[in-house]
C-alpha cells in the first residue's frame, strides 16, 4: 500500500508539472470584437490578447467573410503590448466573420485556431 504522503508529494508534483506547461504557449486570452459576438458598428480592427508575447515575425492572422473571401490586411503584433495581434480590416458588411490565427509565443510554442463574429445593421 502507499503511504498517503507519497500519494499527496506526488500529485501535487504532477499539478505543478501541469500548470507549468500549460504556462509555456500563446492561447487566446480574450478579442475584440469578442469571440462569438455581434457588433452593431463594423469594427476597423480586430484585435487578440494572447497569455503569451509573441514572436512578430511568425504570428499572423487574417479575417474571411461568409464566402471564405479575406477581408483584413496583413496582420501585426503591437509594439507596445507583444501579447496583442491586431488586424486591420476593410470596410465590413453586415455578415458573420471568421477570424483564422496562428501564432508563435517568444518560447517557441505553436498555438492557433479561430474564432467568429457578426456584424448586424
Amino acid at each position: 500500500m502507499i503511504p498517503r504522503a507519497f500519494f499527496s508529494l506526488v500529485l501535487g508534483a504532477l499539478c505543478c508539472a501541469g500548470a507549468g506547461c500549460a504556462a509555456a504557449h500563446a492561447f487566446l486570452d480574450r478579442a475584440s470584437p469578442a469571440v462569438g459576438s455581434t457588433v452593431h458598428t463594423a469594427p476597423t480592427e480586430v484585435r487578440i490578447q494572447y497569455t503569451e508575447e509573441l514572436e512578430p515575425d511568425y504570428s499572423s492572422a487574417h479575417v474571411e467573410d461568409a464566402a471564405g473571401a479575406t477581408v483584413s490586411t496583413a496582420a501585426h503584433v503591437d509594439e507596445n503590448e507583444r501579447s496583442v495581434l491586431i488586424v486591420p480590416l476593410g470596410t465590413l458588411k453586415p455578415g458573420r466573420y471568421k477570424v483564422i490565427w496562428k501564432v508563435l509565443s517568444v518560447d517557441t510554442h505553436v498555438t492557433n485556431g479561430t474564432f467568429t463574429f457578426t456584424v448586424a445593421p
